[in-house]
């Protein structure tokens, strides 16, 4: 029986997504080739044995059109035999090219492939791929005639179906900043950030820290922040809502990029390279793309099952937080240990680089595995539609 596991992976430390931002003088493409050459410099790999590249990506428009994973393999300087695809699973899209590349090391079609993901966030905004286009046609319309909703009035209605209160949702925030700046003063992060060359105001410089984590966030602090979706369009829409969604909540604009080295278990031992972790399961799901972002619910519920194994038997949960309301709801309905939850902190500290963000959040998992000596994690992730991943790695 083959099995895929997990060699190594790497990210950028994060950077805000709006212009000024950390990263964003840097190209996309120049983002994610920074990561791959440091993926193969790092485990001392000749870049002609990886037989493919699957590159996560939302907004493939602009300076990340054109099959930006092709685009970053040359930029790297890998041999011109080393192909690359690009795929959207909108935010799980680096998840899905990690189940991609390891479903075909076990299937046999990989020994070595790389998966990973980027996204600048500062240089294509999100929605630029669809701007002023109808991305849904006439049968989505026939079917919602009134619309489906942007994804943070979404988080609105999941937190008021399963009773979130703003103060709940603003404790989870302030706790998810303070984790990731605990960890990073105690250096967890730094076996997984490359440094990245930058051109700032003051010049020439080397980004190393994620640019989103706030210290000092309270509260306290973030309750005093203004709620974002309650336009007046959808106030009317849904008038019922008690609105408490707000940037403090809700994961931040982000510009990044990650990747992993995924191999054959027997291939990694021949080339004298550790397996760090192996793919135990995979599950997909999808669910009411009105709610949009409660499939992490369903898909853990199926993942488990795949991997025959209970959520108790979990000792690390990284469940993405694109906004508080959506781990909240997933711990109120999987029963899981809050403790295990976004143990170093989450996207609403981190960052939320979308094509990257699957890569990052498992770069994250596995380090924190080896750090406390736990055996299985698990990863899942909403995304736009309404779908979700989920998968469990065991640490080796």
């Amino acid at each position: 029986m083959r099995t895929a596991v997990i060699v190594d992976v790497v990210r950028t430390a994060s950077g805000r997504g709006k212009p000024g931002g950390a990263l964003s003088s840097v190209h996309p493409v120049d983002l994610l080739s920074k990561v791959l050459r440091a993926l193969v410099v790092r485990n001392d790999l000749d870049p002609a044995l990886i037989e493919d590249v699957i590159t996560g990506c939302v907004s493939q428009a602009g300076e990340q059109s054109l099959n930006i994973g092709r685009q970053a393999v040359l930029g790297a300087g890998w041999p011109i035999s080393v192909p690359a695809t690009t795929i959207d699973r909108q935010c799980g899209s680096s998840q899905q090219a990690a189940a991609f590349g390891a479903q075909g090391v076990i299937a046999g079609a990989y020994d070595v492939v790389v998966a990973c993901g980027v996204e600048s966030m500062s240089r294509i905004p999100m929605g630029t791929a669809g701007m002023g286009q109808d991305p849904f046609g006439r049968g989505v319309h026939a079917r919602y005639p009134e619309g489906l909703i942007p994804q943070g009035v979404s988080a609105e209605l999941i937190a008021q179906k399963w009773g979130i209160t703003r103060e709940a949702l603003d404790e989870f925030s302030a706790r998810s900043h303070r984790l990731a700046a605990q960890a990073a003063a105690a250096g967890a992060f730094a076996d997984e950030i490359t440094p990245v060359a930058v051109t700032t105001g003051n010049g020439d410089a080397v980004h190393t820290v994620d640019e989103t984590v706030r210290s000092a966030t309270t509260a306290d602090g973030l309750a005093g922040l203004r709620t974002s979706f309650n336009t007046d369009e959808m106030v009317a829409r849904f008038p019922d809502i008690d609105w408490r969604v707000t940037a403090g909540n809700s994961s931040p604009l982000t510009d990044g990029a990650s990747a992993a080295l995924i191999m054959e278990e027997e291939t990694a031992n021949r080339l004298g390279l550790r397996p760090r972790a192996r793919f135990h399961a995979f599950a997909l799901a999808a669910d009411d793309p009105f709610l949009m972002l409660t499939a992490p619910i369903p898909a853990t519920a199926k993942v488990l099952d795949r991997g025959k194994l209970t959520i108790d038997q979990i000792d690390a949960y990284e469940v993405n937080e694109a906004f508080a309301s959506v781990p909240l709801a997933w711990l109120a309905e999987c029963g899981a240990d809050p403790e295990r939850l976004n143990p170093r902190g989450g996207a609403i500290a981190l960052g939320h680089a979308l094509g990257s963000s699957g890569t990052r959040l498992l770069g994250t998992l596995v380090n924190y595995l080896e750090t406390t000596g736990g055996r299985y994690g698990l990863q899942t992730m909403c995304e736009g539609g309404g779908m979700a991943n989920a998968t469990i790695i065991e640490r080796l």
